[in-house]
């Protein structure tokens, strides 16, 4: 086995997604993820605690881009653009390149009762963490949770436009399209 070839992470990642497309998540053992990945179970852990956590990996990343572009938004933006640069700080994440990964994923995600529930919680995550950062830039609440609520439903919902088959736009594109759908609903 290929223990110390470089990569390794992303052909665990690419072999999961692979057989839990192919026969379902809770079919899948982390035996037949390493062996697909011709790596060993003990590569596996070392990149990842279980096999939930092969789809959500870069939640962190993206958490990040969602805070830190709500600290470099302007000074004196309003709560609302702040939630919005929150969301437009996804758009480097979200690549032309990722998309093929995100729909697989989405599609291993949707089969699952279980990683729907994670993916709704990391939604809600993401949602408590642009609520604080808009009150560590002063927004009070109940401004700061209303508006990353709405942030993030904005997010969800480009992000399943983005992922649709024969879809081709930018995901900021979706975004700000579905943002001025959002204000014009109020």
């Amino acid at each position: 086995m290929a223990r110390w070839e470089p990569g390794a992470k992303q052909r665990l990642q690419l072999a999961a997604l692979d057989l839990f497309v192919e026969q379902g998540f809770e079919a899948t053992t982390v035996a037949q993820i390493a062996g697909r990945a011709d790596l060993t179970e003990r590569t596996f852990y070392r990149h990842f605690a279980d096999k939930r956590e092969v789809l959500f990996d870069g939640q962190d990343v993206l958490l990040h881009a969602f805070v830190d572009a709500v600290g470099s938004a302007p000074d004196g933006a309003s709560p609302r653009e702040l939630a919005e640069a929150a969301v437009a700080g996804s758009v480097a994440f979200f690549t032309d390149e990722r998309r093929p990964w995100s729909r697989r994923r989405q599609q291993a995600i949707d089969t699952e009762d279980g990683l729907r529930e994670r993916e709704s919680l990391k939604m809600g995550v993401l949602a408590s963490a642009v609520a604080q950062a808009l009150r560590d830039r002063g927004v009070t609440d109940p401004a700061a949770e209303l508006a990353a609520d709405a942030a993030i439903s904005v997010f969800r919902v480009s992000f399943g436009q983005w992922i649709a088959p024969g879809e081709t736009r930018d995901i900021g594109d979706i975004q700000a399209g579905l943002f001025a759908a959002q204000r014009a609903l109020a």
